[in-house]
């Protein structure tokens, strides 16, 4: 089981609207790298949903519920998606300035490779985000 960080612009697709529809289909992938990381999801790799825009945290998790397929919306087929199944709202969001003041976040492609939609993320990281959500 792996674990990753998706980024969705609220005012697009917010952490509140996949708790509501429980599930969706996660797309809008385009940057190749990102594309290679949505590619190796496997059912049961736990996600960490990051708001961007304005807020810039991490506000929930998910989990995948079907790992990649064709985009159905993508002529050109090189496209992506994949299923995800709402976990939980954290109780407190983890901000990106909390993020960049710990020890623990050094090296992560989220402060690395800053525009990158789709981002893997280590167990420690994982749990550390959890941590500062309670």
């Amino acid at each position: 089981m792996a674990n990753w960080l998706l980024k969705t612009e609220p005012s697009e697709y917010s952490a509140s609207d996949l708790q509501k529809a429980g599930t969706c289909a996660w797309d809008g992938v385009a940057n190749a790298l990102a594309l290679i990381h949505l590619r190796s999801f496997a059912r049961g790799d736990r996600v960490l949903i990051y708001h961007t825009g304005k807020e810039k945290q991490i506000v929930a998790t998910a989990v995948c519920h079907k790992p990649a397929y064709a985009d159905p919306k993508d002529k050109s087929g090189k496209l992506v998606v994949v299923d995800l199944k709402f976990d939980q709202m954290l109780a407190r969001p983890v901000t990106l300035d909390a993020i960049k003041r710990e020890p623990a976040f050094v090296g992560w492609d989220l402060l690395r490779i800053g525009r990158l939609s789709v981002v893997p993320t280590p167990d420690i990281m994982w749990n550390r985000v959890l941590q500062l959500s309670r």
